[in-house]
């Protein structure tokens, strides 16, 4: 039996350590949909046009660790607004979504256009200030060269471009779960997240 949970928001609102968190509580596979596009972005970044890096994303393009910069994330937001290269990662990430055994997937749409039948659904978000500082905590513990206040002016840039974008722009699913993680430990936004998801769980049992 599959179940589907669809996590959505900003970037460092929480989302990712959220989902992570959610899918190891429940024993469910994980997808990080955000490294698709961070993947397709680095490849543009060394000369691939945008498309044919989509198309020709495998597991192996999907490292993590060597993903999260700062001049990948905008790369990755940037190709993330042409439908061409979202038509061309979305089978893949529907494919991962029913599973047996259950997936948790987080991104921007996931709740919105790739998964709107997911069992379970939640939007993380939290204040723009915020969302900078913890992004510069981890970029300055990193030893990135930056500033508090290039990365807001990030955040906001980036912001704007995923929810103004035409096609599949960051928004809450109608019948998202909210949970704003400003003022919120990790382990607290965890608790709800879980909570929320035992609600639907529990509601698709009866």
């Amino acid at each position: 039996m599959s179940f589907t949970i669809a996590i959505d928001g900003p970037a460092a609102a929480g989302k990712g350590t959220i989902s992570k968190a959610v899918a190891a509580h429940f024993n469910f596979a994980h997808l990080d949909t955000g490294l698709l596009y961070r993947a397709v972005g680095r490849q543009v970044l060394l000369g691939t046009p945008a498309l044919e890096a989509a198309r020709a994303l495998s597991a192996d393009d999907l490292d993590g660790d060597k993903l999260r910069t700062p001049e990948i994330a905008q790369a990755a937001s940037k190709v993330a607004a042409l439908p061409e290269v979202r038509a061309a990662l979305t089978d893949f990430q529907r494919a991962f979504a029913r599973r047996a055994g259950g997936a948790v997937l987080d991104g921007r749409d996931i709740g919105t256009v790739i998964c709107p039948d997911a069992e379970a659904k939640l939007f993380v978000t939290a204040s723009a200030e915020i969302r900078a500082q913890r992004r510069f905590k981890e970029l300055f513990e990193k030893g990135h060269d930056t500033t508090l206040e290039t990365v807001l002016a990030d955040v906001r840039e980036r912001d704007a471009r995923d929810m103004n974008r035409a096609d599949a722009p960051l928004k809450p699913a109608e019948d998202a779960v909210l949970i704003d993680t400003s003022a919120l430990d990790i382990d607290t936004a965890v608790a709800r997240a879980i909570e929320a998801i035992n609600l639907r769980r529990a509601a698709f049992a009866m």
